[in-house]
């Protein structure tokens, strides 16, 4: 099964008045593993960019179970769970020693610069569709 592991140590400025991470965190460390799964992919997301094709969030699922605190490590695990031409999914554990805090899923429409829909050239295509989880 492929997929990627991300550690991110809390940050302060993550934290809110109780003390815990922020709740709109959490999807930032979501983009931090969807990057790094596709730049182990062999392409970065910067190099898709470039070439005019962009992932818009359509959708964004965040399920919370326990609370993370400043100053300790999580590890964002992602996996994509669904690639077509026009749309592709990920999915989300964040965890703390084995507890997890997090589950969550993105889903993205494929669109150019103009905002418009449109379809993955067929070298993302065949990227993403090798990486889609089992």
């Amino acid at each position: 099964m492929l997929e990627s592991f991300t550690s991110v140590r809390v940050r302060y400025a993550e934290t809110d008045a109780m003390g815990i991470v922020h709740h709109a965190t959490y999807p930032v460390w979501m983009e931090l593993g969807r990057s790094d799964f596709l730049r182990q992919q062999g392409q970065s997301y910067a190099e898709w960019e470039r070439q005019g094709v962009l992932m818009s969030v359509a959708e964004i699922f965040v399920k919370f179970r326990a609370p993370a605190r400043y100053d300790e490590v999580v590890q964002v695990r992602t996996q994509l769970l669904e690639a077509n031409r026009r749309k592709v999914v990920f999915g989300y554990e964040i965890t703390r020693e084995g507890t997890r805090l997090v589950e969550g899923r993105t889903v993205h429409v494929v669109t150019g610069r103009d905002g418009r829909a449109r379809t993955l050239p067929d070298d993302l295509f065949a990227l993403v569709k090798a990486a889609v989880r089992p």
